[in-house]
């Protein structure tokens, strides 16, 4: 006996595609739940996939005999028995065409065709949820993409919002503003991947911060000495020690050493792979390295090739951390990460996002490309200003959306206690 399988929104969805694509009787053996469609890696939804074989009776015509006739459900699949009789279904569509059931089944070939057509129309009905076409012409989609555009989301994040609103929301709930921005907010906070800490458990733990020029490396890594080294009220202090390999930048060695001697944290300068690992190993009982690199534009592919080699010496263990300025246009950030794959870095740290009044275009790359957000800093004071990454931070900074804080709050507790805004 050949099995087939079939997918769809419900168990009734998947018999209509079968009756409509192979016109012979059938029977269901079993049934399972799976996830269908999404963006992106979001916004799957459910459906159910059934496994059917053919029976050996020919083809009736499901006009003279009905829809129970077309199938044999297993014993074992009782508890999922229709509700409603599809044949009565079919007649209420047939009726709205203006059409009369009886004198439509008495014709023949016409008659199935049309019956078929009636099917089709029915179950377009049901993967809808019984929704009205005129829901794509609902003003309710053109203002929540004004809303989106307006903080620069880019168009396939938004073109996966507003089929998620179409799909989910009905018209009733389409027509409440309010309701509708409660449920963006809620998806878009969903779509923020927070990166989770690993633990200082293991010595040492290494971070190494990439990126391209001009996004606030060194100054970043003095943030974060300072937030580890001297300590928070939330956290004590640990032993943190600074390492650059950046030969190129005039004065970078210095500027390390300067903000380092005024946090007293050593730091150390090192040129090749070999004086890394030697670094490393003789200080190995710190508890966190920092690692400052070389600012290179990711189009530099021959130099990122060299920085790569360098740390190398840090040894398979390191974490890797890129740093993007929160002001960078959307492609412009997509072209760096997708250059800076080869570091295999764990999470994006944002730079600068006291300087920009839309996060869209974070937010959106983030999620196209899966990366999670560890830091982001807020000026230029060490070490005040760097916080860990929260999702509240990112909605609560939103243009044009009424802002709940107390509720954004509880959907998106955060484990960083501080409270800010950027702007």
């Amino acid at each position: 006996m050949e099995m087939y399988i079939e997918q769809g929104v419900s168990r009734k969805d998947c018999e209509l595609k079968i009756i409509e694509k192979y016109k012979r009787p059938f029977s269901i053996m079993r049934e399972k739940d799976i996830r269908i469609g999404g963006f992106l890696g979001f916004f799957s939804k459910p459906g159910v996939q059934v496994e059917f074989y053919f029976a050996p009776t020919p083809y009736k015509s499901p006009v003279t005999h009905g829809y129970n006739s077309m199938y044999t459900p297993d014993v074992s699949e009782n508890r999922h028995r229709h509700t409603y009789d599809l044949v009565e279904e079919k007649r209420k569509v047939l009726a709205a065409a203006g059409k009369n059931y009886d004198e439509i089944a008495a014709s023949g070939r016409e008659a199935s065709q049309q019956i078929l057509d009636s099917l089709k129309e029915l179950k377009e009905k049901i993967e809808s949820g019984g929704k009205s076409s005129q829901r794509e012409d609902h003003p309710t989609f053109v203002r929540a993409a004004e809303l989106l555009r307006t903080n620069d989301f880019s168009e396939n994040y938004i073109k996966g919002m507003l089929e998620r609103l179409n799909k989910e929301l009905t018209l009733e709930k389409l027509g409440d503003p309010e309701i509708v921005q409660d449920h963006l907010l809620d998806w878009i906070g969903e779509s923020i991947s927070i990166y989770k800490e690993d633990s200082f458990s293991r010595k040492p733990k290494i971070m190494i911060l990439v990126g391209p020029t001009g996004v606030g490396k060194t100054t970043t890594i003095s943030k974060l000495a300072a937030f580890y080294g001297i300590g928070t009220d939330e956290m004590s202090a640990i032993d943190v020690r600074m390492i650059t390999i950046d030969a190129f930048r005039i004065c970078a060695k210095e500027q390390l050493e300067s903000i380092g001697n005024i946090m007293r944290i050593p730091v150390s300068y090192v040129t090749d792979k070999h004086a890394l690992r030697k670094e490393i190993s003789v200080y190995s009982g710190i508890d966190l390295f920092l690692i400052d690199t070389i600012g290179k534009s990711p189009k530099d592919a021959s130099k990122l090739g060299e920085m790569k080699e360098i740390l190398e010496g840090a040894g398979k263990g390191a974490e890797y951390h890129l740093v993007i300025s929160a002001g960078t246009k959307t492609s412009d950030i997509e072209n760096i990460m997708r250059q800076f794959e080869p570091f295999n870095y764990k999470s994006v740290i944002l730079t600068k996002m006291d300087e920009t009044d839309r996060v869209g275009n974070i937010i959106s790359a983030l999620a196209e490309k899966r990366k999670s957000i560890s830091y982001i800093t807020v000026g230029q004071t060490i070490p005040v200003d760097i916080r860990r990454a929260s999702v509240v931070h990112f909605l609560i900074n939103l243009e044009g959306f009424k802002i709940n804080r107390e509720k954004i709050e509880k959907r998106f507790p955060s484990a960083d206690a501080e409270q800010f805004r950027w702007r």
